[in-house]
């Protein structure tokens, strides 16, 4: 058994920005695992905010050895990116090997089509409500905010699109006081979620503040692990396959969020068709789904995945699984 990780950029078809910073191409890594003359591939994007880099986590990959189990690289990978993207390679690898598609390995139902989310950008309110407008036939928007300014931006993008669904990703850029001071504003304006209002580790007020619509944690909750600390400050657990470290603990997580009460958003960082595929299968009948990433692009990989108004469709072999 032979792996590679391949650093790999794709153009966006726009900047995009949030509070953290702006970009203008995707950078993935694509992991490889060939045996017996079947490859698998999976892919990652690794997140300067939980302390990877593009080198840290193709050293790990490439530190690996034969690993041929799924059930091993709990044992030498933390949950992360690195084990996102061989995870998912193993995945396909067995689906290339015994015929079968991934759903069916897993036990998992036929999946289908699912509405997702498309996301706008942090920007002046101006542009937003522009975006907005030209976005207005999609049924749910993703709205990037955490500035002190949001709400003329919130205001605006219900401007420019009346009748869509939105939810809120404040990426924690805000405090308990400019959260308590935007939310009825938010339900005024018809916000269904905001994601991840606080930072992570400094979230406690959560659960002594009120809650007037759900709040979904992101970069507070990763994999099982996370779920403990969750409890009483969030409604909603967003699960990223290169948090969780692949859809092995992203099934897992789904199960123990949904049987711990909490709501399942299925979300993804800005990667190419081969990275939402996977989150496909876990984002059956999410409460929420985003994963928007191949809409954001300018290029995408050979056989990308099929959106349309039914939503995103479970990928074809020849993508993924």
């Amino acid at each position: 058994m032979e792996i590679s990780v391949t650093h790999e950029s794709f153009k966006l078809a726009e900047v995009f920005t949030i509070s953290r910073g702006s970009r203008s191409q995707a950078d993935v890594l694509t992991v490889r695992i060939t045996d017996q003359g079947v490859t698998g591939w999976g892919e990652c994007v690794p997140y300067a905010r939980y302390g990877e880099t593009l080198a840290s986590v193709a050293a790990q990959i490439e530190a690996l050895g034969n690993v041929t189990d799924r059930a091993q690289l709990a044992d030498v990978l933390p949950a992360g990116a690195a084990r996102n993207a061989v995870d998912c390679a193993l995945w396909d690898l067995e689906a290339k090997s015994t015929g079968r598609r991934v759903w069916q390995l897993a036990g998992l139902p036929r999946p289908g089509p699912e509405i997702t989310a498309y996301t706008l950008s942090l920007d002046t309110p101006e542009n937003m409500r522009a975006a907005a407008a030209r976005h207005r036939h999609r049924p749910l928007l993703k709205i990037k905010l955490g500035t002190p300014d949001d709400m003329a931006r919130l205001q605006a993008v219900r401007e420019g699109a009346p009748d869509a669904r939105i939810i809120v990703d404040a990426n924690e850029g805000w405090n308990a006081e400019v959260y308590s001071d935007l939310a009825p504003h938010l339900l005024r304006l018809g916000v269904a979620l905001v994601e991840q209002p606080l930072p992570a580790g400094d979230d406690d007020l959560l659960a002594e503040i009120a809650r007037p619509l759900p709040v979904c944690a992101d970069e507070a909750a990763h994999d099982r692990a996370s779920l403990p600390d969750l409890r009483g400050k969030y409604d909603v657990v967003n699960i990223k396959l290169d948090k969780t470290g692949g859809l092995t603990e992203a099934l897992a997580l789904k199960s123990a969020a949904l049987a711990e009460g909490y709501g399942v958003m299925v979300g993804c960082m800005v990667g190419t068709s081969l990275a939402m595929a996977p989150a496909v299968l876990v984002a059956q009948g999410a409460l929420v789904t985003d994963l928007d990433g191949p809409l954001l692009l300018a290029e995408d990989r050979g056989t990308p995945l099929k959106f349309d108004d039914a939503g995103v469709h479970p990928p074809q072999a020849a993508l993924w699984g």
